[in-house]
């Protein structure tokens, strides 16, 4: 996060204006969204609630912020004006957690077990590139909650895990230690894990992931669960989540809802996040258009290989798309763009910087039509040693990308994650089940289902 320091205290973000990249003002930030862990872990900061001028109070994800300093946050541009909501598991630390009475812990030498002592601003940590999590506590010993006492009791930055009293509470505990379990899986282990879990159990999880992490959950998921899941959220939170959803993906899952369930929540979602969806949903699920993804690497011809490079290393691509790049000329958004040809990530690394695709261009292939359907689709794939296929309209124009892990998804038996090969997920569902009947017998979560 260029520009950003390392540690800001939230009381200096309070009220701080929201810039997009032009400079032109968002609104102001009116709290902090964390996700507290169990354990005496630092919480995970999940975004903040921005007031726009319209005095709607709306939710931005820490990954859209691209630089913090006291006094001013600048975002991506991208902003989603749904009004905030909070969520289970979710905790504002202006509103929830200042003017809380803790008690030190005795770690790190703060002071004695059990001495209480009141929040008076918290610290957030950059942990990784737009990553952070609340590491420091500022505390004032012997102030009570509320009262205005200037210059009685000391005060002193103490290590998040230096203080108690930040329990979560009784009614998410369940979810939150079976997040905690959670928080390294890959989103097709953690799917795996989920796909064995009651049905109870399973709404619990997916109603306290956030929507990015439910989103890359859902796509690993049969879609029996993708439906039963989706249909326990509200609408708006669905929509959210859909709309976090690669458009092929979100079009698979609606797919499979009753066609009015389908429109109102493509209704709900924003227009320009709905529209590629609804392209998809008009080709038949086995034909490359029903299989492709709309939203593939593409460069004009004078773009240079330097260029390509950094669209191929951006980390929310995936392996598949980062394989090769689609050479377009201008507009170079699917489904307008004129297909040109594919350069090879293997040609890419062969060739100087500064060399423009468009001179080393492969046109030797011609693409798939949309109506191709699912068994030539895998034949071209596999005749021509590609993870990805450009699916271009009688016009040339690209309106996609078939990749070999759309295929997989189609060609696979709807049981294959009980198969022998994937036993992980259920050895690590009967352990949570194990640790949930634990936390039951203790009394800190409900038996379940």
């Amino acid at each position: 996060m260029a520009g950003a320091s390392s540690r800001i205290f939230i009381s200096h973000l309070a009220d701080a204006p929201v810039f997009d990249p032009n400079g032109d003002q968002v609104g102001r930030l009116r709290d902090v969204v964390v996700s507290l862990r169990p354990g005496g872990r630092p919480p995970r900061v999940l975004g903040f609630v921005v007031e726009v001028v319209s005095r709607r109070r709306i939710f931005m994800p820490i990954t859209r912020v691209t630089t913090m300093e006291a006094g001013q946050v600048i975002t991506t541009g991208t902003v989603n004006l749904r009004r905030f909501q909070q969520r289970p598991g979710e905790t504002l630390v202006l509103g929830e957690l200042l003017d809380r009475q803790v008690a030190f812990t005795g770690s790190g030498g703060y002071g004695e077990p059990g001495e209480e002592a009141v929040v008076l601003d918290v610290s957030m940590a950059k942990v990784r590139n737009r990553e952070w999590d609340i590491d420091k506590v500022f505390v004032q010993r012997g102030k009570k909650p509320g009262r205005l006492r200037r210059g009685r009791g000391e005060t002193l930055v103490v290590d998040w895990s230096g203080v108690s009293g930040f329990s979560l509470s009784e009614q998410d505990q369940g979810a939150a230690n079976l997040l905690a379990t959670f928080e390294k899986l890959r989103p097709a282990d953690l799917a795996n894990v989920l796909h064995h879990l009651s049905p109870k159990r399973r709404s619990e999880v997916a109603a306290a992931l956030d929507d990015e992490r439910l989103a890359d959950v859902l796509e690993e998921l049969p879609e029996d669960h993708q439906v039963e899941i989706i249909g326990e959220l509200q609408d708006e939170r669905a929509a959210d989540v859909l709309e976090a959803m690669d458009p092929d993906d979100a079009a698979d899952l609606l797919s499979e809802l009753p066609p009015e369930e389908s429109e109102r929540l493509l209704q709900l979602m924003e227009p320009q996040e709905a529209e590629p969806v609804r392209r998809l949903l008009s080709y038949d699920e086995n034909t490359a258009g029903g299989l492709m993804t709309s939203e593939p690497i593409v460069l004009s011809p004078d773009a240079s290989v330097a260029e390509a490079l950094a669209r191929v290393r951006e980390q929310d691509v995936k392996a598949a798309l980062a394989a090769q790049v689609f050479v377009c000329r201008a507009p170079l958004e699917t489904p307008t763009g004129m297909y040109l040809g594919t350069v090879h990530f293997q040609k890419l690394l062969r060739e100087p910087p500064y060399t423009l695709v468009g001179s080393i261009v492969d046109d030797s292939l011609d693409p798939l039509g949309p109506e191709t359907e699912l068994p030539q689709v895998t034949s071209y794939l596999a005749s021509y040693n590609l993870v990805a296929a450009p699916v271009v309209d009688e016009l040339d124009h690209l309106l996609g990308v078939v990749t070999v892990d759309d295929v997989l998804d189609h060609l696979l038996p709807s049981d294959w994650r009980d198969s022998a090969g994937h036993h992980r997920g259920a050895e690590d569902a009967q352990n949570v089940q194990g640790a949930q009947e634990a936390y039951a017998e203790e009394g800190v979560i409900d038996g379940g289902s």
